[in-house]
């Protein structure tokens, strides 16, 4: 069997034990063992004699895998941008955004929903998870739209929906994650995050608002907010405006010369300020603990996947699939641009079954280098790119547009991690209100992803600019 055919077979296995329930960081880990096992055995020849030698080979294979990559600098990034979600949620960041939000948004229709949405994507400004942003705002936000008289279904669909823009708007671990897997400048992607986030956060609450206008009663605007009490609902959610400025300054200086730094010390920085801002506000050991302890679970989950994926991405390397797939790609007659939209459906229907980190790590060792051979290679002319841009640019538009599609996967059942989050929070809601409470969203986000797809200057601006 050639090492082609070993990779199709246990890639099938592999997504066999995912269907089954295994968690995706063993699933990937035994199947790429497995593979590699199988990859060095058939070069002896299947001799019965040298499979122990081949186990050998293959264990110190897939053993060299944990340290080579996560002792990557980068990969710092991750637990330093959770901890900074955590602490502010314990400063009362969270609770400080969602006023100032209120007092000056909510006299729109559906205005508390909208409200919602701005204070959430403030918030994911500070923090790189998205599960933590919707259990956040599950108990800030949803009691106060149940009490305007929203339908609980549609306010924990909003909270659900909203809180996936803490994928796409820097500081997120999804993005570090990608730029690792695929050797992408981290500093250019945080950078290209912010706008295309914002633009969904924009898009949720154009919806919401058309919603509100649409049927009578739907979400009551809130107004009798003085000036004054606008005004003063500012200062306690400065502190997340000088994280998002030291984020932004260590990526990208917009007074020319050099950034301040990586991206990884101005993560590190960002968390220092709210942890010291979370102590004048009164945070005590016992709150700290929590913050640290839920940090650490959620990084260790993480790092997990990543090991084990990466050991059957090291497979992969071995049985030559991804050439092949871009190979197969490149022949097809179709347009690019179909290609891409058939990739970025593909990613739309395994969001149903995997998690998004487990799916983006599982997925891009194999479609990347096929969007990059589509855009004529990694270092070509505007001239001679299929998308019209230059290879670097072309894999930080579709970074974006795979990380909004996990975003997408987030409310999408029957996996929609979101969705179970927020309804384990709320006891008056089950996963099925959540999912149908979210269901208006999908429309959202099907136009966001395709106004990003037919204009990438909204994701290449920033980057473009410090470039």
């Amino acid at each position: 069997m050639e090492p082609i055919d070993i990779g199709i077979t246990v890639s099938l296995g592999m997504l066999i034990f995912v269907i089954l329930g295994m968690r995706v960081a063993f699933a990937a880990a035994i199947s790429g063992v497995i593979g590699l096992i199988w990859i060095f055995w058939a070069k002896f020849g299947y001799d019965p004699a040298q499979f122990g030698k081949a186990v050998t080979i293959a264990a110190k294979t897939a053993g060299q895998v944990p340290h080579s990559k996560v002792s990557s600098q980068a990969l710092s990034l991750i637990p330093t941008f959770i901890l900074i979600g955590y602490l502010a949620y314990y400063a009362g960041l969270t609770k400080a955004l969602f006023e100032a939000a209120k007092k000056w948004i909510a006299w729109v229709p559906g205005g508390l929903a909208v409200a919602t949405v701005f204070a959430t994507a403030g918030f994911a400004a500070v923090s790189g998870a998205s599960v933590a942003t919707s259990a956040v705002f599950a108990r800030i936000a949803i009691p106060e739209m149940l009490a305007l008289g929203y339908d609980k279904r549609f306010a924990a669909g909003v909270v659900a929906a909203a809180g996936t823009l803490a994928s796409l708007i820097p500081p997120s671990a999804i993005l570090v994650i990608y730029a690792i897997i695929v050797e992408q400048d981290v500093g250019m992607l945080l950078l290209a995050g912010f706008i295309p986030g914002a633009f969904s956060a924009v898009i949720y609450a154009s919806l919401i608002i058309g919603l509100a206008v649409v049927y009578k009663g739907f979400g009551p605007p809130v107004r009798g907010f003085t000036w004054r009490e606008r005004f003063e609902s500012l200062p306690p959610a400065l502190p997340i405006f000088v994280v998002i400025t030291v984020i932004i300054l260590f990526a990208y200086n917009p007074f020319g010369g050099d950034v301040w730094g990586t991206p990884t010390e101005g993560g590190a920085i960002g968390a220092f300020v709210v942890f010291c801002m979370a102590l004048y506000r009164g945070m005590r050991w016992p709150q700290l603990k929590d913050a640290l302890m839920e940090t650490a679970k959620l990084a260790v989950m993480i790092f997990t996947i990543i090991w084990g994926v990466l050991i059957y991405v090291r497979f992969l390397g071995f049985a030559d699939l991804p050439a092949a797939f871009s190979d197969w790609i490149t022949s097809l007659e179709q347009s690019p641009m179909l290609t891409l939209v058939l990739i970025l459906l593909a990613y739309a229907i395994l969001g149903m079954f995997m998690d998004a980190i487990g799916m983006l790590l599982l997925t891009l060792p194999i479609t990347y280098p096929a969007v990059m051979a589509l855009n004529g290679g990694e270092f070509v002319s505007a001239a001679d790119s299929a998308f019209g841009m230059s290879g670097p640019m072309c894999g930080i538009w579709f970074g974006i547009l795979v990380v909004k599609m996990a975003e997408f996967c987030l409310i999408t059942p029957p996996i929609g991690l979101n969705c179970f989050v927020v309804a384990g929070v709320r006891d008056d809601l089950s996963v099925q209100d959540v999912f149908k409470g979210v269901m208006p969203f999908f429309i959202a986000d099907a136009v966001t992803i395709a106004l990003l797809v037919s204009f990438p200057a909204i994701v290449l601006w920033l980057p473009t600019l410090a470039s």
